[in-house]
């Protein structure tokens, strides 16, 4: 009962104007809010709410929060920690897509990693037309456009996150078997069977 009554909040304030109270010791799990807090001396009350980055409607701020709540206490066995991670990804690839752009928005990288291999086990395999199909992307670029330099002006979030997925399992392939798999997949791993990173980007354009 002490230690409950005990407990900091702050106040946050998602894109549509919502503005919620939360603990603070699962607020700063995420860097973003935490620099807030300890850099500008925000949240402290409702009249100086730390106002989110757009990407973080109040959906996927209470999945964030979740998140952040499970891990940041102590003393959770790895088996528990991979048990509610497996249920934490159990949604559509479209709310995946949302969930990753509102972690990346917070710097909570577990949870960008987390979705983005969720995400690269979703196209692993899938050829240009069938990613397009599962992100419901337009195919609407001529055959010059398709040979093009891929370009990241596009404002679709799916599309940008694509290519982000692209770039980061480039960077990452030294350091991170997980992403390895997708590496292989996007540069025409697994015997030629899928296109080139290069060509596949430029199908991704917009």
């Amino acid at each position: 009962m002490h230690s409950q009554m005990m407990k900091s909040y702050i106040w946050l304030q998602t894109a549509d104007g919502s503005i919620q109270q939360v603990e603070q010791e699962v607020a700063i799990f995420c860097p973003m809010i935490r620099n807030e807090i300890t850099q500008k001396g925000m949240g402290s009350s409702k009249n100086y709410a730390i106002s989110l980055p757009q990407q973080v409607n109040p959906a996927m701020l209470s999945l964030i929060l979740d998140y952040c709540r499970f891990h940041q206490k102590t003393g959770r066995s790895t088996k528990e920690l991979k048990s509610f991670d497996e249920k934490f990804i159990r949604m559509d690839t479209k709310r995946l897509c949302e969930l990753t752009s509102a972690a990346d928005s917070l710097q909570l990288k577990p949870v960008v990693d987390l979705t983005s291999r969720a995400l690269a086990r979703i196209i692993e395999g899938k050829t240009p037309e069938e990613i397009r199909e599962i992100f419901h992307l337009p195919d609407d670029l001529t055959e010059e456009e398709k040979l093009e330099p891929l370009k990241n002006t596009t404002d679709d979030l799916r599309i940008r996150l694509l290519n982000r997925l692209m770039l980061e399992a480039e960077e990452e392939r030294v350091d991170d078997r997980s992403v390895d798999d997708l590496l292989s997949f996007i540069n025409g791993g697994n015997e030629g069977k899928h296109e080139s990173l290069s060509t596949l980007c430029c199908m991704l354009r917009s």
